[in-house]
């Protein structure tokens, strides 16, 4: 069994996730941090945002449900966005075939995607409902950082023949797996030589207009 991640490297993880989204934004729920850190409980997402508000690295707003914020003491001026092209769609549920339809560009501020350079990013509009437990809804447009590889848990872009999706990469028995955040849908196992990582999803953009 491997070790576990140790509670304070998960929980500056969890801080820079907030405060990349924050800044962006876009502040998630309680129960999109749950989804994307893989805790099999909303109370785990929850206590590690309580002690980042004791800790003073976050500030609680009561009775809202996307409440918390930055400190206006950890607010620095943000430097100018990088863009990145909008290709599209890419399906949220079952495979379907890739498509590559330039709509524009789309600024990106966070700290992730600043630190890679503009040609690795790439941003798709979502379509299908396979991964709204981790708060990606249908329209919602993911922004990516193209890379072959993936670490056990992200969300990813991924090719499977001439079809993409985006999904929870899983690493079982050697072989790529595909796993949806909702339990309507089925998880993919494809073929290792049809399967591709495009990239990597480091922010989700949601207009409301």
């Amino acid at each position: 069994m491997s070790p576990k991640t140790p509670p304070g490297e998960t929980r500056d993880k969890i801080y820079q996730f907030m405060r990349d989204r924050l800044l962006a934004g876009q502040p998630p729920t309680v129960r999109e941090v749950q989804g994307t850190f893989g805790f099999s409980a909303v109370q785990t997402a929850q206590a590690h945002l309580e002690q980042l508000v004791a800790e003073g690295r976050l500030a609680k707003q009561p009775g809202r449900a996307r409440g918390y914020a930055l400190p206006e003491s950890s607010v620095d001026f943000a430097p100018p966005p990088v863009f990145a092209p909008l290709l599209g769609h890419i399906q949220a549920g079952n495979l379907q075939a890739a498509i590559e339809d330039r709509e524009g560009m789309v600024p990106v501020q966070s700290r992730s995607a600043r630190r890679a350079k503009s040609e690795q990013l790439f941003a798709l509009r979502v379509r299908g409902e396979s991964m709204t437990g981790a708060g990606i809804l249908p329209g919602d447009i993911v922004i990516v950082r193209a890379q072959p590889h993936a670490d056990q848990g992200d969300i990813v872009v991924a090719l499977v023949g001439d079809e993409a999706t985006v999904k929870r990469l899983r690493i079982r028995r050697g072989r790529i797996v595909l796993v949806p955040d909702n339990p309507a849908f089925e998880q993919i196992v494809p073929d290792p030589d049809e399967c591709r990582i495009l990239g990597k999803v480091i922010e989700v953009r949601r207009y409301l207009d």
